[in-house]
């Protein structure tokens, strides 16, 4: 049977993301985010065997589903379905997703893209390269040069422009810029200053900070900057108390999966992710 979980099940919630916290980070911060809000029972659902808590799905904009044991996901894939709107993406651990999307698929439209395997990678030490001292927070002064930076990689990964949906996407740069999560390398181009390189720590809950949003621009790809400023990306999330750094690459960028392998990047799972 699955539900809508409620403050009394966010203990619960909480422990079995632990079970595998840099596969089930996604779920885990937007649970935690959401303690003590309204909006927790609307956006988690859960599946129970003999009482017990075997599986989870967060229900938002994406859905990302969690189980450890593998059970409980076709129950979870049927609530989903009744929620009877869209998603941007199904994205998460590997396994769990393309199990929800096995249930799922007939009854949504196809998919804009199927990343089936994004290899999932972390570290735990100091980089194996020189982190850039120039990587540094960004300040919500300089929105107006990070906004264009991410538009471009987003653009650059699915195809299409994240600011055809509102305002939802600037809404969530400013975010994470004002949560001191973006970080950026200015410096000047031949029309004034521009992000040279740019990361965010886009999810970050027990003790796992997720590195997203990984960009070098075009003129200076091929330099160097991507490993130096994810390196110095690395060691901020240190400062900030994480004990594990993460993040997910798609397995056919092999430049990329060079280049954090380098870093000192392990792979220890996969996620995958159904852009809709």
């Amino acid at each position: 049977m699955a539900r809508a979980l409620g403050p009394d099940d966010l203990e619960a919630a909480l422990a079995l993301c632990a079970l595998d916290p840099v596969a089930n980070v996604l779920a885990a911060v937007r649970i935690t985010e959401s303690i003590g809000r309204p909006s927790f029972g609307a956006g988690a659902w859960g599946a129970f065997e003999d009482g017990n808590l075997v599986a989870l799905a967060w229900v938002g904009a994406n859905v990302v589903p969690v189980s450890p044991s593998g059970r409980g996901l076709e129950s979870l894939a049927r609530a989903v379905v009744m929620h009877n709107r869209a998603f941007s993406s199904l994205v998460g651990d590997a396994p769990a997703v393309h199990t929800v999307f096995s249930h799922v698929q007939q009854a949504w439209p196809p998919p804009r893209q199927m990343r089936a395997d994004q290899p999932s990678l972390t570290i735990s030490t100091a980089p194996l390269v020189s982190a850039d001292a120039l990587v540094r927070p960004a300040m919500m002064s300089e929105l107006d040069v990070v906004l264009p930076a991410s538009v471009a990689m987003f653009t650059e990964e699915y195809g299409y422009s994240p600011l055809g949906g509102g305002g939802a996407y600037a809404a969530r740069v400013r975010q994470l810029i004002d949560g001191g999560r973006s970080f950026v390398r200015i410096g000047m181009g031949p029309q004034g200053p521009r992000v040279e390189y740019k990361a965010e720590i886009g999810a970050f809950a027990l003790g796992v900070a997720q590195i997203q949003g990984v960009w070098t621009h075009p003129d200076l790809r091929g330099r160097g900057l991507g490993a130096a400023g994810t390196a110095a990306v690395v060691e901020h999330a240190y400062a900030l108390g994480a004990a594990v750094v993460s993040l997910y690459v798609n397995d056919y960028n092999v430049t990329a999966r060079k280049v954090y392998h380098r870093i000192g990047f392990d792979q220890v799972g996969s996620y995958a992710t159904v852009v809709l």
